[in-house]
């Protein structure tokens, strides 16, 4: 068995199952800042109930996170040794960044946060929680720079031995790639966030328990995920498409299932791509409408895949599949949360059971498409593991063998769905101990030492 197929499905197993606690970190982090900050206040004991709350929550994806992060970093040594050999200098830099900055300001506010288990917070813990925030989205930002210049190197000279080498770290840091790519990751962990919120608020509305606690998590979780699941489409959604459509051509085409070069290219609704025989299976095509969407002009030519050699084409179903679960679930939460924001408005929507329930539901599903949408990321870059500079075949370790990576992998199956099944438990009892409950523990019940709430407190 080829070591590199065994490196790549362990990379992506690993780093998948780890994506989903940034998801949650990213995404919690402006609620927490938020409901802390207007503890601190307005002395509110409700709120400071809440911010509580998110923050054992934030806390639990936080260490799920850290545990799950580590090994990918030691993979790049022991599966990917000539990558990191050649382009350690450059990857490191923005690695390094997130290490020694974006992690550490994170985790130590956290701490400040997590020991001020009881009463009101004060303004020094309020501003723990917007540090707490600032580094959870500036160390995704660190972490997609990394990723941004595999897909558009840029800042970089290669030396004679062929080692990549960075000449300047602001040309990477502000890379026109980046910029909306990481906004559009951060929308996506927002909306996810939102959806978050709202879920958890409209399971308790469901459950008639906590409710004028449940009506401010519905309140905010909604919209919050209204506002992002628009700019999800647009004008992240639409900019990384173009800066996709710019610099990386070829991934467009399997994106869309282009296979031929075309003026006026219609926009594939649905379709079974055969790269056997360069067509869509069944499509449903919206005339013209490609073209528009890359370049503005319905009559605009698209390259499709066989303007390239086929040894360039990406794996088409899977880019294309990915893509196409992304924008599908995007739609779909577009639907979910304007149908809400509708119900919040009019005041109907606390007494909508059956849009509870969809809301409650539609939870896990942000997640689904914020890991399709690193799946197109990543399946469509290749046969490139730096773009243009370096071939993925080329990236592995000469004396790692498939059989060693396959028991490893193994390994990590296992260990990660146990650390799985231990965070959902502790996540779920969290929520089953609801917003009115105490302080935080991870084994054992928590003692609760929350002063009584002040009935009738706002709704905020």
């Amino acid at each position: 068995m080829d070591p590199i197929l065994v490196d790549r499905l362990q990379f992506a197993f690993t780093i998948m199952f780890h994506y989903l606690f940034p998801i949650g970190t990213m995404g919690l982090a402006p609620f927490v800042a938020a409901y802390t900050w207007k503890a601190a206040r307005d002395r509110d004991e409700e709120s400071a109930a809440i911010a509580r709350f998110w923050t054992r929550i934030f806390a639990i994806n936080f260490a799920a996170g850290v545990v799950t992060g580590i090994p990918m970093e030691f993979q790049f040594g022991t599966n990917w040794a000539a990558f990191s050999r050649r382009s350690g200098g450059v990857i490191g830099q923005p690695l390094a960044m997130e290490s020694g900055f974006a992690f550490f300001l994170e985790s130590i506010f956290l701490g400040a946060l997590l020991y001020r288990r009881s009463g009101v917070p004060t303004t020094f813990t309020a501003w723990a929680a917007v540090l707490v925030c600032a580094g959870s989205w500036l160390s995704g930002f660190f972490i997609v720079a990394t990723n941004s210049w595999m897909q558009h190197p840029v800042g970089y000279s290669v030396a004679p031995d062929g080692t990549i080498h960075l000449e300047n770290i602001w040309a990477l840091l502000f890379s026109p790639f980046l910029g909306w790519q990481f906004a559009h990751v951060l929308t996506g962990a927002l909306l996810a966030g939102g959806f978050i919120v709202a879920g958890v608020g409209a399971y308790y509305l469901l459950a008639r328990r906590d409710e004028a606690i449940a009506r401010r998590f519905v309140r905010a979780g909604t919209i919050v995920g209204f506002v992002f699941a628009l700019l999800a489409v647009f004008p992240t959604g639409d900019r990384d498409s173009s800066d996709v459509t710019r610099y990386e051509p070829v991934k467009l085409a399997a994106m869309e299932g282009l296979f031929a070069s075309t003026h006026g290219a219609p926009l594939a609704i649905i379709g079974m791509p055969d790269d056997a025989k360069n067509k869509l299976i069944d499509p449903i095509f919206v005339p013209d409408f490609l073209s528009f969407l890359a370049y503005g002009n319905f009559n605009a030519n698209v390259n499709g895949l066989t303007a390239y050699a086929r040894e360039l084409w990406p794996p088409v179903d899977l880019t294309y599949y990915a893509y196409h679960v992304m924008v599908g679930l995007g739609t779909i939460f577009v639907a979910i949360m304007t149908l809400a924001m509708i119900f919040l408005v009019s005041g109907r929507l606390w007494r909508a059971r059956w849009l509870l329930w969809i809301v409650m539901l539609a939870m896990p599903f942000p997640y689904i498409a914020n890991e399709a949408g690193w799946t197109v990321a990543e399946v469509g870059r290749q046969p490139w593991i730096i773009y243009g500079l370096m071939r993925t075949a080329q990236a592995g370790s000469p004396t790692v063998a498939a059989g060693e990576a396959i028991f490893t992998l193994i390994g990590f199956l296992g260990m990660y769905f146990l650390l799985g099944v231990l965070f959902l438990y502790l996540v779920l009892r969290e929520i089953g101990n609801g917003p009115r409950h105490g302080t935080f523990s991870f084994f054992g019940s928590a003692q609760d030492d929350v002063t009584p709430l002040r009935a009738g407190s706002g709704e905020g």
